[in-house]
């Protein structure tokens, strides 16, 4: 065992550092192996995939070694919220438990912190819709009079999805630079000094690959060039980097485009009237084009979009008015910086408009190498696009990101060190390696410590139709009402589609439990009711299967309606199966069941959350029993104790069902 390994166990064993300076902190024989496990991958500079199971205290396992190693290190997590937690609350108290003095910093994307340029530009801009939008940009403004960080987030008040976050904060395309009359005092640049700086630097998944993207493209970096990472929740990894990886356009960025280039007007003699027909004109066709898409599927290739007349002349529409608002916004550029970095932000949207609609498909892939080239031209992209609202993007995806992931790899030189509750599949790691582009990695499949036998219950409901029945919706319905009813609600469901969510809502209104329905609120709203009711019962779709942690009494039913495959309308996901097709392998074996397993893992991990939880898990898809690939679901999931009795289930929970329980499978 090497020094680091041994001093991370120490320091999590009993009497150790932390058991004696955390009150809460309780040594566990999981969480030393795998912190053992990756002190090693540490010290040897080496790769490790660790599956570590609801109750392992995975974070600190990889705090520990992280801080005594004296190593700079970068941790990635998941999402913006699980950065702030471990930031704030976890990295503190592991730090003063050591008694180490190492420099720490948070950087997220450049989007979550204030613009000041952008913010005076805003400045008595007619662009707000109502007196809250007016009153919510007055706060903003006496906010930034006083933040020291700039970090959005310190605006608890203001909705993620408020429409003046884009006009105080910067992207790629508009941010000036170094030609910024705030670049002194751009928060930016300011946190990505101190991450510069630190030892320890925790950032998301977004921004490590928009970094590594970058890296790609050849124009530097975000991020310090570091010894070790740890990526949490990395099965979220392979998705978000084929987005990162690809290149995209929106309706969005394109209308933000306009609006900034009549904003940058206002400081340039004469340049408003020149500007207003150009804008108005891109603006015109791109609502054309919107409304042009109606009656397509919400999600779907290229081909299909550009099949229908109306949209592709649409886009042909775009481009021409694109191209003059160009022309007109390059003859000014030199009028003001600001005109300048439109004048390119057009250039740049206008590129990416040209290769999605296959103008230019023979131009090389920017950012590879001609052997990384020649490997993902062999496997290809995916064009596609997406329906929103009031709005559109269009994607190019590659269907492969194993050769990028590796390269960035191996040129870093430093550990990587790949962990979460839901990496493999019946015991094993292939397919996740596969997609990263490891080669027979270091692994390590550390089990959930709780009791699960006593802990929880798998009931397995008999005599439901094949789950692609007209009636199988309330079949289910049906099924779980004996169950809400032997635990009082206190149930979260959740479902395959939208579609099964809705029609389960109608069947569930108006019964003995308040009811809270994705959609119908905001998510942390919905969940922070759902709390408080107390017996309430929570609807979510595929949505919902991460980010639900309610422990203790409030969840201690999980219902899955259908074993959670990806739908077959999913462009890129098609794509996916069809090269594997190709390549002679089997798309159900190698990616649809492996997909779908780590999925119905994600969903079954809401249901015990601590050692004194207590739950029933319903899993009402026959298939599980009828067909042979079945047994890799529940091979994969904990060793729950199972029944097909809703008798056991009422018995569990009986008062008296605390002891040992024997339960009937036949």
């Amino acid at each position: 065992m090497s020094q680091l390994a041994q001093a991370s166990c120490e320091a999590l064993s009993e009497g150790g550092a932390l058991a004696s300076r955390l009150d809460a902190f309780v040594p566990r024989e999981a969480q030393q192996r795998l912190t053992r496990a990756i002190a090693d991958a540490f010290d040897q500079r080496d790769v490790l995939i660790a599956e570590a199971g609801t109750g392992t205290g995975k974070t600190f396992a990889y705090l520990v070694p992280a801080l005594l190693s004296g190593l700079k290190t970068i941790v990635s997590t998941g999402t913006r919220a699980l950065q702030d937690q471990l930031y704030h609350r976890d990295l503190p108290r592991v730090r003063d438990a050591l008694g180490v003095g190492l420099k720490s910093a948070l950087l997220k994307g450049r989007a979550n912190y204030l613009c000041r340029y952008r913010l005076e530009q805003a400045k008595g801009e007619p662009r707000f819709t109502s007196r809250e939008q007016v009153d919510q940009f007055q706060r903003i403004v006496a906010w930034a009079g006083r933040t020291h960080f700039g970090d959005m987030a310190e605006l608890a008040t203001l909705p993620d999805d408020s429409p003046l976050l884009p006009m105080v904060t910067s992207t790629v395309d508009n941010c000036l630079g170094s030609d910024c009359p705030f670049w002194e005092d751009c928060f930016v640049v300011q946190a990505r000094q101190r991450a510069q700086a630190a030892d320890l630097v925790v950032v998301n998944h977004h921004l490590l690959l928009a970094d590594l993207a970058l890296k790609q493209e050849g124009f530097g970096e975000i991020l310090p060039g570091a010894q070790a990472f740890v990526i949490d929740e990395a099965h979220q990894l392979p998705e978000l980097a084929a987005n990162f990886f690809g290149e995209g356009f929106g309706m969005r960025p394109l209308q933000e485009l306009a609006r900034d280039c009549l904003s940058e007007c206002k400081d340039v003699p004469g340049a408003l009237a020149t500007m207003q027909a150009p804008v108005q004109q891109l603006e015109q066709t791109l609502r054309d084009l919107r409304l042009a898409m109606d009656g397509l599927p919400v999600r779907g290739t290229r081909e299909r979009a550009l099949g229908k007349i109306e949209v592709s002349e649409g886009f042909d529409n775009v481009v021409d008015a694109l191209a003059a608002l160009f022309q007109c916004v390059v003859g000014m550029a030199e009028a003001s910086i600001g005109l300048d970095a439109c004048a390119a932000r057009a250039r740049e949207l206008s590129t990416r408009l040209s290769r999605w609609l296959g103008e230019d498909e023979g131009e090389a892939i920017p950012g590879f190498e001609d052997d990384e080239a020649a490997a993902h031209d062999s496997v290809g992209d995916v064009f596609w696009y997406e329906l929103t609202q009031r709005g559109f993007r269009c994607q190019r995806t590659p269907l492969d990101v194993s050769a990028p992931l590796r390269q960035h790899r191996e040129q870093s030189r430093a550990a990587w060190v790949f962990t979460s509750a839901t990496l493999a599949v019946g015991g094993h790691f292939d397919h996740y390696a596969e997609r990263l582009g490891l080669e027979d990695p270091p692994t390590l499949l550390q089990p959930s410590p709780f009791d699960w036998p006593q802990q929880a219950l798998c009931y397995l409901p008999g005599n439901l139709p094949d789950p692609a029945s007209r009636d199988f919706g309330r079949a289910v319905i049906e099924a779980v009402k004996p169950v809400l009813q032997a635990s009082q609600g206190r149930a979260f469901l959740l479902f395959a589609s939208h579609r099964a969510l809705r029609e389960a809502a109608e069947l569930l209104r108006g019964g003995p439990w308040p009811l809270f329905v994705q959609g119908e609120a905001p998510r942390a709203l919905l969940l922070q009711k759902f709390r408080e009711s107390g017996n309430g019962v929570l609807l979510g779709a595929a949505s919902f299967r991460e980010g639900v942690d309610v422990a203790g009494d409030a969840l201690s039913v999980v219902v899955v309606d259908k074993l959670p495959f990806a739908a077959p309308d999913d462009p890129v996901f098609e794509a996916r199966l069809d090269a594997i097709r190709r390549h002679g392998g089997n798309p159900f074996r190698d990616e649809q069941l492996p997909q779908a397993v780590i999925a119905l893992k994600q969903g079954v991990g809401r249901l015990i959350r601590s050692e004194t939880d207590r739950g029933v898990l319903v899993l009402c898809d026959p298939r599980l029993l009828g067909k042979s690939y079945g047994r890799v679901f529940l091979e994969s999931l904990p060793p729950f104790a199972r029944t097909r009795r809703v008798e056991d289930v009422r018995a569990f929970f009986a008062p008296e069902s605390v002891g040992q329980r024997e339960m009937d499978l036949s």
